[in-house]
């Protein structure tokens, strides 16, 4: 897991409610899908700018495929309006629509080569043969597969067979190109690779992208902002910074990145207007933590506190001084080694254990389950979420 770097916070999920695209790629308005009792997607408005590389973030039954499905036009909205680059598009069939979509499954045609399966689109749109020629061979350069065109699908591997698949969404050069889960059917190692090349393309072709994934890594790995959806609703929209260190509810905060989200007692107000203090149990003192939402809770009123496992610091009892903050004693429970990391598990009391993360475990000396350890909360770390 992956934690974006922190950046200033960006604008809020709803921007203009003009009925024009006001300078979006894609603009959603009101849209409303409804399969027989179940609510696909309620009322979703999303703007995605030119040029950007948003990911629609959630998890399975949420509505992020379905959204997608609507952008490209293979489905019709019950209610709401769809423009791309400021046409309404909502009762267009997908092929009056200037977009592109990668599958999770290929979709090739194994009975074409490669290079007759990414020129496809272009022959439907009746292009030279010379200057199919040219644009595929140009396509299979980009995703790295320069020279394959004569090859079948089947004689490639299955990265390679989606990195075809991309360039047969590139060679016709979109307005929008749409992915959904594209990387969800390969290896681990592969999946890494082909979010920074799919990623390094979009950039240098600037195309409007809209990015289908349940993979909270690939999203704050690839995306320049991420609509974390739930219910057929977004959550949040921001920039992966955003999103990871000020999300707006519990639920935003347990999708995205690992986290400990504990319940506390707000004691009262912090020192600033948007703090509070929360008393956790198994703590001497209170903790320091900002306020998601309107305002600080009343006092002994119960909230959910996160902390970031790797914003936690664990203290041994040979370790140097503790930096600033609230210290919790307790005993280690479990350890899980993951080479440059490993994930400490400290029970502070019965109703409150703390994962945190330790870089570059094998210099460190950490307790042995059973073993005592204190957890640090440093200042500033905190945050305060409605219960």
């Amino acid at each position: 897991m992956i934690a974006p770097t922190r950046t200033s916070a960006e604008p809020s999920a709803r921007a203009s409610e003009a009925g024009t695209s006001g300078g979006f790629g894609v603009v959603l308005r009101g849209i409303r899908k409804q399969f027989r009792a179940a609510v696909a997607v309620d009322d979703l408005d999303l703007d995605v700018r030119p040029g950007e590389f948003l990911t629609l973030l959630g998890p399975s039954g949420c509505g992020k495929t379905t959204t997608l499905n609507m952008i490209a036009g293979f489905l019709t909205p019950d209610r709401g309006r769809i423009l791309l680059d400021g046409q309404d598009v909502s009762r267009q069939p997908p092929d009056r629509r200037d977009t592109a979509m990668v599958f999770q499954q290929y979709a090739l045609f194994p009975h074409l080569t490669v290079g007759q399966n990414v020129g496809y689109g272009l022959r439907m749109r009746r292009r030279r043969p010379e200057e199919i020629r040219t644009l595929v061979a140009d396509a299979l350069q980009r995703v790295g597969l320069a020279g394959r065109e004569g090859d079948a699908p089947g004689q490639l591997s299955g990265g390679q067979q989606q990195r075809v698949a991309l360039a047969r969404a590139i060679v016709v050069r979109p307005k929008v190109l749409l992915f959904d889960e594209p990387l969800s059917n390969l290896d681990l190692k592969l999946r890494e690779q082909l979010r920074l090349e799919i990623k390094h393309l979009q950039r240098e072709l600037g195309i409007t992208s809209v990015f289908v994934t349940h993979d909270q890594t690939e999203a704050l790995v690839m995306s320049d902002r991420i609509a974390v959806m739930r219910a057929g609703r977004i959550e949040q929209l921001g920039a992966p910074e955003q999103i990871y260190h000020d999300p707006v509810n519990s639920f935003v905060a347990g999708f995205v990145g690992q986290s400990n989200l504990v319940t506390g007692t707000c004691t009262g107000a912090g020192p600033e207007p948007t703090e509070c203090t929360v008393r956790l149990p198994g703590a001497a003192h209170p903790v320091r933590a900002r306020v998601v939402g309107a305002g600080p809770p009343e006092p002994g009123a119960s909230v959910q506190l996160l902390l970031r496992p790797e914003a936690l610091r664990l203290v041994g009892p040979t370790d140097p001084p503790a930096p600033a903050g609230v210290t919790l004693d307790g005993r280690v429970t479990e350890v899980v080694n993951e080479g440059s990391v490993a994930t400490v598990v400290v029970r502070v009391a019965e109703s409150l254990r703390l994962r945190v993360a330790v870089p570059d475990p094998a210099s460190r000396g950490i307790p042995a389950p059973g073993g005592e350890a204190s957890v640090v909360i440093p200042s500033g770390i905190a945050r305060a979420l409605p219960s």
